[in-house]
């Protein structure tokens, strides 16, 4: 039996990274070194970022994850925390690191990214359980932990009566279970290109400073402008787009308002430093968007 669903009750299952990142004018060619600024260590992670994106705007989010025993898992935790995120099921994986992610960012805002998964790719299935998702109104997944765990994860949220929205990044390719799990799917446009024939009937794909194309089964798709900002960072801001997404949609949003909205509060997002330090909340991104209609 399902068990009502919680309104505006939303779940994450994702990463969480501390961001080491460092500006520099640009980037270096391979062999090369460059000069670039102080070193700084945020919180960031899609799942984690995803998770203080919809909770700063309202949302009710639940974390399920892992972190290491150290310093860094427990900045991710007091992040998460001070935006109103249930961690209460994120693990703390002993004698493993906690993921991070090592950014360069170059004076036009752009990034560069890799990510060593450290307890991130140690979440496994077993660590999912169907009574993480009972009540569940949005379900949020994302690639940055092993595949058969996110797979289980959709399993288990769709049984449970959630929306399963699922952002196939860093993109691989996925077995057809996992799409045929997924209510909604979030990609790049690259990622489109590269899933090939197998699609989901509800499809946001995101063109960066082209906004969005919204896709819903036979109707005719719908483009969401961009919202014209100075960019300064883009580190995280799909991760606040989908993150808005998940909110909207567990307010009664349509997919179409919701990826609208979203598309603002990617905006906002890159006009500061930082992944989850440049999320609004919800009077902010109102006020944001009263001053761009």
């Amino acid at each position: 039996m399902v068990r009502e669903r919680e309104p505006g009750s939303i779940v994450i299952v994702g990463s969480l990274n501390a961001d080491l990142t460092v500006q520099t004018a640009r980037f270096p060619q391979p062999g090369e070194t460059v000069s670039g600024g102080d070193l700084t260590v945020l919180p960031g992670g899609k799942g984690a970022n995803q998770a203080v994106a919809a909770a700063r705007l309202g949302g009710k989010v639940r974390m399920i994850g892992a972190v290491g025993d150290d310093s860094n898992g427990d900045l991710l935790l007091r992040s998460l925390t001070r935006a109103g995120v249930d961690t209460s099921q994120v693990e703390i994986k002993t004698g493993l690191p906690t993921g991070t992610a090592v950014i360069l960012v170059d004076e036009t805002g752009e990034n560069i990214i890799v990510v060593s998964p450290g307890a991130n790719g140690a979440l496994s299935p077993a660590d999912v359980t169907a009574g993480m998702f009972v009540g569940a109104s949005g379900v949020g997944l994302c690639l940055e932990i092993p595949v058969k765990t996110v797979m289980r994860a959709a399993v288990m949220a769709k049984q449970a009566g959630a929306t399963v929205l699922t952002n196939l990044s860093p993109y691989q390719a996925v077995p057809g279970e996992l799409l045929d799990n997924t209510d909604i799917l979030l990609v790049n446009e690259h990622e489109a290109a590269q899933l090939g024939e197998h699609r989901v009937a509800r499809t946001i794909i995101t063109r960066g400073e082209a906004g969005a194309t919204v896709i819903e089964d036979d109707s005719p798709p719908v483009d969401i402008p961009a919202i014209s900002v100075e960019t300064v960072d883009t580190t995280g801001c799909g991760d606040a787009f989908m993150g808005a997404v998940l909110q909207q949609l567990a307010a009664g949003a349509s997919l179409v308002a919701a990826a609208r909205y979203a598309a603002g509060v990617g905006a906002f997002a890159a006009t500061r430093r930082g992944a989850q330090a440049s999320y609004p909340d919800a009077a902010r991104m109102n006020s944001f968007l009263a001053g761009h209609s």
